[in-house]
């Protein structure tokens, strides 16, 4: 997968810089006070990499810095544009991740506008979590994951699918996840080739452009890729009992 964000780090010599540690008592609103100088910021990123798509820019925790979200990756620049800071910030006194709490709201924003009309459903009657999950049809751990999909429905978890052809577009994976969105029986499409089954060739308006790209903007490494519904990444392939303990200590969590 091209990532733009990576070729820009990689310009930067040996790695990144190292990020200064902040007291626990430094706040988001001080960062707010410090605002960052958009035109600045943008001006230090095309010049490491001129071809960067931009997602968003926000004042950072850090006061002084700048969070600039781009191909599904976070970084920090300094709002005088000298300096790209490399990492994840973590509140010490809650051991929160704040550059993933970051990530999970342009995920969840992102998640939004995605329709259950472009999607393929597999829930139970009343689930009591759902999980969006970017699928390719021949990933070996999403049909693993597929094998098991009654087994994630019984322990009350609803799976939305989303292609994401990890060979790109075009490729044959793209070719087998349009053939599946063009079948009739889209679920049974879908479990036919994830067992490697011959799915009828078949072409249609599709979103499957439309999800690789969202992928894309997520910035994930491989399939399965699975979200929950505010964002958060619970990462790859997880056994149904586990992604149901995964599911019940997010929502144990208070909200912060």
């Amino acid at each position: 997968m091209k990532r733009p964000i990576n070729r820009l780090l990689l310009a930067i010599v040996f790695g990144s810089i190292a990020l200064a540690a902040c007291s626990a008592e430094q706040s988001a609103t001080t960062a707010v006070k410090s605002a960052p100088s958009d035109a600045t910021v943008r001006k230090a990123l095309t010049t490491l990499a001129p071809k960067v798509k931009i997602d968003s820019l926000i004042p950072a925790p850090i006061a002084g810095m700048t969070e600039v979200t781009a191909a599904g990756q976070t970084v920090y620049v300094t709002n005088d544009g000298k300096y790209l800071v490399t990492g994840s910030i973590v509140e010490i006194a809650t051991k929160r991740n704040l550059t993933e709490a970051s990530r999970a709201v342009l995920r969840r924003e992102a998640l939004k506008t995605v329709t259950a009309s472009q999607m393929i459903v597999f829930a139970p009657p009343k689930p009591k979590y759902t999980v969006t999950v970017f699928t390719d049809v021949d990933c070996a751990y999403c049909r693993k994951l597929h094998s098991q999909i009654a087994d994630y429905n019984k322990a009350g978890i609803a799976v939305d699918y989303l292609f994401f052809p990890r060979a790109g577009i075009p490729s044959e994976s793209y070719d087998k996840a349009v053939s599946v969105w063009c079948a009739t029986n889209r679920q049974q499409a879908l479990t036919d080739a994830k067992k490697g089954l011959p799915v009828t060739k078949a072409t249609c308006a599709n979103p499957v452009t439309q999800d690789y790209e969202l992928g894309r903007r997520f910035g994930f490494d491989g399939t399965p890729a699975i979200y929950t519904a505010d964002g958060t990444a619970i990462g790859g392939y997880l056994s149904p009992t586990e992604m149901k303990a995964r599911l019940d200590e997010l929502a144990a969590k208070p909200n912060s």
